[in-house]
């Protein structure tokens, strides 16, 4: 087990060894296999990542580092070095929001300083020999910060109002909300119009290709 970094110069350290490698010489590094496709195991290139890298939160709701406050992210990228699919924030709060504020969400802790690391993508490349690019770390300028709050607050107020059924993948400049389910049976606790509670689709904050292309861009310019 890979201890946490005492500090983001550790960690970047860290993300410099992986870079250029293909997830094969990686999972061999710790003795995993590396599976067919990712259609089952969407999240096992991040999980690798994390232990790679020392990330100890887990599946809790603060940054994947919390000792030094950064959130582990991967970028799959097609080709052309564009981001090939929205990125999962967290889950949405349903219930028990009533008073929580954009500095003390989930999105704003996991956003607030982020570790990206670019990742092949290109459906001919065999996931074997995909390569981890060079990871740098991004925290949002002012108006990234700016759209971000504002994305989140007219969602949380829907949210607040019974609205949640009426909230589609297309509301949002940079955050979006789906849902987030194995399947149609997984349910969980929400408030309806009547503000009552009702059973309703888990749902989860993602990040728009529009935010992430951006930040490629600024990057990498």
């Amino acid at each position: 087990m890979t201890k946490p970094p005492l500090s983001e110069i550790e960690l970047t350290r860290r993300v410099i060894k992986l870079s250029g490698n293909n997830l094969q010489c990686l999972a061999e590094s710790v003795s995993w296999d590396v599976p067919a496709d990712l259609k089952r195991d969407k999240g096992w290139i991040g999980q690798l990542l994390e232990k790679l890298l020392g990330a100890s939160a887990g599946n809790l709701s603060e940054p994947d580092f919390p000792q030094l406050g950064i959130e582990l992210k991967t970028i799959p990228l097609t080709r052309e070095l564009k981001a090939k699919e929205t990125t999962y924030v967290c889950t949405v709060p349903l219930v028990n929001h009533i008073g929580l504020q954009w500095e003390d969400s989930c999105v704003f802790r996991k956003l607030s300083r982020v570790l990206w690391i670019p990742i092949e993508a290109d459906p001919a490349i065999p996931l074997q020999q995909r390569k981890v690019g060079s990871g740098f770390f991004w925290s949002p300028d002012l108006e990234e910060s700016k759209i971000l709050q504002a994305d989140w607050e007219e969602f949380m107020e829907l949210i607040s109002l019974g609205q949640i059924d009426t909230i589609t993948a297309h509301q949002g400049e940079y955050l979006q909300i789906r849902p987030k389910a194995a399947n149609a049976a997984a349910v969980t606790a929400g408030i309806g119009s009547n503000g009552l509670y009702k059973q309703t689709l888990p749902r989860g904050f993602y990040l728009r290709t529009a935010l992430t292309n951006r930040i490629l861009e600024k990057c990498f310019s």
